[in-house]
This record gives C-alpha cells, sequence and structure tokens, in this order.
C-alpha cells in the first residue's frame, strides 16, 4: 500500500520544526498531528532530494511534491514474509550506538533467512510503520524558556446592566512549564478570534515567547472549523510561525501528559476565581481588571518548596532562554477556502476579488486580515487586495485579465459618450440611451461600438441622421441603426400622421421598410 500523502504545507511544518526549531521526531509528528514514522519518512524523503530549511523562495508546491515523490512507494506484498519487528526494535535498543548495529545488517540476517523477502526500502518502510504505531511517555523535563501550557476553564459570570441577565465567560490560562508564571484573563468565549487574542495578551504580558506552545483540551469549544483539531487550524499555525513558535498539543485522554497545564488551571481557579466569587461585574473589562490584579498576587507570592517567587524563578529561567517578541504583534487572520469563478473572481466576505484567469475552477487558500485579502495557489501567492466592505461588488486588478478582456477595462461610461459625441448629439444621445437602459453600462459597450464603428463604412453624418431617425422611431438598438443605413433611408422624409399613430416598439418596421 503505498504512504498517504500529506498536504504540501504539513511537509514543509515538518521541515521547519526540524532544521530551523531544532524539534526532536516525537515532537514534530505530535505538533503537525502524524506518526512517527510519517516524520522520518518524509525527513528522508527532504535529505535525499536535498532538500533543508529554508527552502528556496522559487519552489513551488509542485516542484516540492515532484522532488519528494519522484515514484510511489512500493507496497505489501501478501505473499512475502514480514519482519519480525519486535525483534528489531529491541536489538537496536539494546545494542550501544557505539556498536554500530544498523538497518541494514539487521536486513540482511533477515534476507538470509528469507531470500525472497523485502527489499531494504521496503524492509525500512514497514518497520517504520510499525514502529509509528508504538505507546511511549514523554518525560516531563521542563527547560527554562520552552514551553508555555495554555488551556481554557469555567470562569465567573457578568452581569448585563440593562437586562440583569447573567452573560457566562471563559477562563484562559497559560502557564510556562519550566516557573509556573502564568497568565489568565477571561474572554466571552472560546472562539478562534478570542483564542489568538488571548495568545498575543498573553505574549505581550510575558514579554517574550515561548519556543513551544502545548494547547490542551483541543476539541474545547469548537465548531467544525475545529481550530482544536491536532489538524491545526491554519490561522493558529501562521501565528505560531509569525512568532517562531512550535505548537505541541497534549495527548487527548492522557492525563499524565497535562499534570502542568491542569494544575496551572486549578491553581489560578484557586487564587483567582475563588476569591472574587462573590463579586458582581458588569463588563468583561471590569473582571479582567480584577482577575490582573490578583494575578499580580499569585505571580510575586513566594512558593513554599523553592522560597522563590513565580515571577523570580520566570526571570530567572524562562526570560533569558525564551524567544524574543517580533517588532509587530501579529495581525489576526482567518483562512479560507474558495474555488475561483469562470469570471476569474473568488467570492470572500460577500465581496468579489479577482486572482489570473488562469486559475478558473481552481481551489485557492485565502488568507483574510482587517485590511488585506491574500489568494495562495499550492503554497504561492497569487493575487493580494486591499479588504472591501462593499456587498457583491467586483475588485478586479487588469493583470489578472485575459488580453481580450483588459481592452475594456479602461472604459467608462463618460469616455464611451464622448467618443460618440465626437460624431453628433443624436449619435451621443442613442448611445446614452442604450447605456442608461443596462442593468450595467458595461453591459452596452459592445452595442454602442458597433454603432460607433459603422461610421467607417458610411460617413459620419449618414451615421448621425441614422441615429436621430431611430432616436424618432424610439428604436435604441445597434441593428436598428444598421438597418436604416443600410436601406439608405436615414434622410427620408416620413408622413408625420401614418407615424403618429404608430405604437412605440423597436420590433416595429413602419412603413419605410418596405420602400
Amino acid at each position: 500500500m503505498a504512504q498517504q500523502r500529506l498536504p504540501m504545507r504539513k511537509i514543509k511544518e515538518v521541515l521547519r520544526l526540524k532544521h530551523e526549531c531544532g524539534r526532536s521526531h516525537g515532537e514534530i509528528a505530535r505538533g503537525c498531528g502524524i506518526a512517527h514514522s510519517t516524520t522520518l519518512e518524509y525527513l528522508r524523503r527532504a535529505a535525499q532530494a536535498g532538500l533543508s530549511w529554508p527552502l528556496p523562495p522559487e519552489l513551488t508546491d509542485t516542484e516540492l511534491e515532484r522532488r519528494l515523490f519522484p515514484a510511489e512507494a512500493l507496497g505489501r506484498d501478501p505473499e512475502i514474509t514480514l519482519p519480525d519487528f519486535q525483534y528489531i526494535y529491541n536489538e537496536l535498543r539494546r545494542w550501544r550506538p557505539d556498536c554500530a548495529l544498523t538497518l541494514i545488517q539487521l536486513w540482511g540476517e533477515y534476507k538470509e533467512a528469507n531470500p525472497g523477502g523485502y527489499q531494504y526500502t521496503q524492509y525500512c518502510e514497514h518497520y517504520r510503520r510499525w514502529l509509528g504505531k508504538l505507546d511511549y511517555v514523554m518525560r516531563q523535563e521542563h527547560r527554562g524558556g520552552e514551553k508555555l501550557f495554555v488551556d481554557y476553564s469555567n470562569s465567573l459570570s457578568i452581569t448585563d446592566p440593562r437586562t440583569g441577565a447573567k452573560i457566562t465567560t471563559q477562563f484562559f490560562v497559560a502557564t510556562w512549564g519550566a516557573s509556573n508564571y502564568t497568565y489568565a484573563e477571561a474572554t466571552l468565549s472560546q472562539e478562534l478570534p478570542n483564542w489568538i487574542a488571548s495568545h498575543i495578551r498573553a505574549f505581550g504580558y510575558f514579554g517574550c515567547v515561548p519556543r513551544v506552545l502545548v494547547p490542551d483540551n483541543l476539541k474545547s469549544g469548537v465548531t467544525k472549523a475545529c481550530f482544536y483539531d491536532p489538524e491545526l487550524n491554519p490561522t493558529y499555525a501562521d501565528m505560531a510561525a509569525h512568532y517562531g513558535a512550535v505548537v505541541l498539543p497534549a495527548k487527548a485522554y492522557r492525563p499524565r501528559y497535562k499534570a502542568t497545564v491542569e494544575n496551572g488551571v486549578l491553581v489560578a481557579k484557586r487564587w483567582i476565581l475563588a476569591v472574587l466569587r462573590h463579586r458582581t461585574f458588569f463588563s468583561l473589562a471590569e473582571l479582567n481588571a480584577a482577575i490582573r490584579e490578583l494575578l499580580e498576587k499569585l505571580n510575586t507570592r513566594e512558593m513554599r518548596k523553592i522560597k522563590k517567587s513565580r515571577r523570580q524563578v520566570f526571570e530567572e529561567a524562562d526570560l533569558p532562554a525564551a524567544l524574543k517578541l517580533p517588532a509587530n504583534p501579529y495581525e489576526y487572520a482567518e483562512w479560507k477556502k474558495v474555488r475561483v469563478n469562470i469570471d476569474y473572481h473568488i467570492e470572500v466576505d460577500r465581496h468579489y476579488y479577482s486572482v489570473p484567469f488562469r486559475l478558473i475552477r481552481e481551489q485557492l487558500d485565502v488568507r483574510l486580515t482587517a485590511d488585506t485579502v491574500e489568494a495562495f495557489f499550492k503554497g504561492e501567492r497569487v493575487a493580494a487586495h486591499a479588504r472591501s466592505r462593499v456587498p457583491h461588488k467586483p475588485t478586479t486588478l487588469t493583470a489578472h485579465m485575459p488580453a481580450e478582456h483588459r481592452r475594456y477595462s479602461e472604459w467608462t461610461p463618460s469616455r464611451m459618450l464622448e467618443w460618440a459625441g465626437k460624431t453628433g448629439p443624436a449619435t451621443a444621445q442613442l448611445a446614452g440611451e442604450i447605456l442608461a437602459e443596462k442593468t450595467f453600462p458595461e453591459q452596452g459597450y459592445r452595442a454602442v461600438l458597433g454603432i460607433l464603428r459603422l461610421g467607417r463604412a458610411y460617413s459620419p453624418e449618414r451615421l448621425e441622421a441614422a441615429c436621430a431617425r431611430a432616436l424618432r422611431y424610439r428604436s435604441v438598438s445597434y441593428r436598428a441603426v444598421s438597418s436604416i443605413l443600410a436601406r439608405g433611408i436615414e434622410s427620408e422624409a416620413e408622413p408625420e400622421a401614418e407615424q403618429a399613430a404608430l405604437p412605440v416598439h423597436e420590433n416595429i418596421r413602419g412603413g419605410e421598410y418596405y420602400h
């Protein structure tokens, strides 16, 4: 069975965590929500392709995929005896590294016993898959500046001053692994904007950024957008990348991996929420002001065992080893998947933005901030626009248009009328009425251009006369003017009484038609 391929975005994250952040294979696997064997496989493929991090800026996702997967992975043949994976595992663990026992030696022994067995590449592939299914316990060794554990809990309620109704809030807690230095605040929900904003405010409070973010309770308060899913929401991953941090979610349903974050929440609730439980708050700002006051007491209170406060330990252990804050805080951005319409525009928040016309019907990733809209195709940015709040209107760049459409992009109704006015007032009036009767003036451009081009086959004087006649008969169309000129009746006089009896309609020919 061929190995299931990951999205190129996730493969890039594997490379970044390995080469830029220096994380272990197990941490990368958990951070990306993939098997340990899958992490090893993609790092091996990248090494064989000569790829590291950062990737060359000109390397597209398509080219990256081609270089990582020059051929499909070999599959499992049920007629071939599988290696004894437990034996391989035990042998590699039993022998010290300086004994230099390798997989290739164990494969040689396997081939001696099974001449028709798997070749080395398949042998390693099957072993890695088996290895990825093993359970292991990560030792909780918290190095200074490394891990920040984040979680939500139920908080106090605030009272609506107009109605007296109780509004529930959520308690966001972030605790450093080495020092237990804590940040806490109340939010109205656990939804993505609040989740990201709480992280940004926590980093500002600490004055630094952890190397690893460990969110707990991944499905707490999450809709189908699943920003807490191990398949990290792109906005959360984008925020972590902005600060240079790694996201390693705590394992679900495994309390032994959650002691720090759960203890941090418990301590914050005991020393903050329990103290405030009898007070009434009428706004979120009022509640958070009270939380901040007690938070300072918690962080400066001396811990009995070590005779130091959390802030002292933080300044000694975490702060010097943590990452520096970037010059600018993260700008909140949502990510959406959209498909390009046949008019080479995408719809984002009820507005239409152009992308290169070659991407018609392709699916794009859109990064949406308060001021900008960026579109990406296979990891490459293909369009960027200032965000518009005007619904159901297009924002179009000329460079995105096919060549035949660009000729029309510079035309405006006023320019069309000015052009028509050079022939005469009747021609200008006829052009204006054609544009006015359309829902969008652009829909009448073709008809007006057709009328003006008739001036090439006929003289401008004849065209002006034909337009005047068409206006008298209310035949406001290109076909009417063309018919008048073709029959040469633009200068004929018509019986006024007879004409007055005719109804107004562009499809009624009139008596002159039969002359």
